[in-house]
């Protein structure tokens, strides 16, 4: 087994706040009592209602914070931030974490019948 890569300790200048369309106020509040601007990503539909999402700016080697409730349209949102963490991931930021202030499964963490799912996993 391979020995577990250590933890770097968080850089501030090297800090991002990413987020989609669930509750962008939010993620300025953040941000201004942070002292940072909010990071630069095009989020929208396309004609078909797909979502196209790019990340505007660097983030090689950064601390990224993805701020997304999953409020309603909770499907909509919750593939916003599915997607916005793989285009993260694949430019290169060295952390990801992804700030959910509302998760809309979190009710769906039991089974209470057979045949259910647990979705809040």
């Amino acid at each position: 087994m391979a020995a577990a890569k250590p933890v770097k300790a968080m850089r501030f200048e090297q800090m991002k706040v990413f987020t989609g369309n669930a509750n962008p106020a939010l993620a300025g509040k953040i941000c201004a009592a942070l002292g940072i601007t909010v990071g630069a990503a095009a989020v929208r539909p396309f004609s078909d209602g797909e979502i196209y999402l790019q990340i505007e700016e660097n983030v090689r080697g950064a601390d990224v914070f993805v701020v997304q409730p999953t409020c309603t349209p909770v499907d909509r949102h919750l593939m916003e931030l599915l997607l916005m963490i793989d285009a993260l991931k694949r430019a290169s930021a060295e952390r990801i974490t992804a700030v959910l202030p509302y998760y809309g499964y979190a009710r769906q963490d039991r089974k209470d019948k057979p045949r259910m799912p647990i979705s809040a996993d």
